[in-house]
């Protein structure tokens, strides 16, 4: 760790002059998904490169990692004649498939609404949703819903605070993946605010990927679906049977 921010402070002499700048350094830009995945921890460091002294007014650091974005439909069940059943339903254009947003501050103070509509750092801001039927009046209500579901799974995480600023110079966060994780790339965006706003940006991302068995069986269910079927009913009823021979043998032994 500590040599690493050495190198990055190291590096800051080599890149073209700005008023002030993110030299961005990750613990891993690779995740692999194994069969064992249990989820993974990103650490997310760096430095800010200046050219002039530091300003009177603190500097302020957002970490925001996003998974694999795709649409999906949020629906409401309500007890209809005494039996939970769908009854509304509202599409949600793109909805990041994990969200993180840490930050050394509380975030409605470290980046202005102007600032977040422009940059849709928010969660509420990185899942886009158009329009809703227009039957539909609380379609904010299923977005809520939404966010709430995946902060209780740990896919959405709001961490204020959560980024250390030393110095006003060098910056580190550690952020959780969830076990759960969604193949693709993690767009990884770096936000420097002074007053709310965004002084200075930097991206990078992060690789997830299956591999070993689970690469393989993942593969198998998308290009032969029939023939991983049938494997997983073969195994099904191989386990089975074990089970039932186990406790005839017991019964036996007894």
């Amino acid at each position: 760790m500590l040599l690493r921010l050495a190198l990055l402070l190291i590096c800051l002499a080599a890149l073209p002059l700005r008023a002030e700048e993110v030299v961005l350094g990750l613990s891993s830009d690779k995740v692999r998904i194994t069969a064992t995945f249990e989820g993974s921890e990103i650490l997310v460091f760096g430095a800010v490169k200046r050219e002039a002294p530091i300003p009177e007014e603190p500097l302020d650091v957002i970490v925001a990692i996003a998974g694999p974005s795709k649409p999906l439909t949020v629906r409401r069940k309500e007890r209809v004649l005494g039996i939970w059943a769908n009854t509304d339903a509202v599409e949600i254009d793109s909805a990041p498939s994990f969200y993180a947003v840490a930050t050394t501050g509380p975030l409605d103070e470290v980046l202005s609404r102007v600032e977040d509509l422009r940059h849709k750092v928010s969660i509420t801001r990185a899942i886009r949703s158009v329009g809703a039927p227009a039957g539909i009046e609380d379609a904010q209500a299923f977005t809520d819903a939404l966010i709430r579901i995946r902060e209780d799974a740990g896919a959405y995480q709001l961490l204020e605070g959560d980024v250390v600023l030393d110095e006003q110079t060098l910056f580190r966060t550690a952020i959780e993946l969830p076990a759960n994780l969604t193949e693709g790339d993690y767009q990884t965006r770096i936000f420097l605010t002074r007053n709310g706003e965004v002084i200075s940006q930097f991206e990078t991302s992060i690789d997830v990927r299956k591999v070993g068995l689970e690469r393989w069986l993942y593969t198998l269910s998308r290009q032969q679906p029939m023939l991983y079927g049938l494997m997983s009913l073969a195994i099904a009823i191989a386990a089975g049977w074990g089970a039932s021979a186990a406790f005839r043998i017991m019964r036996q032994g007894g």
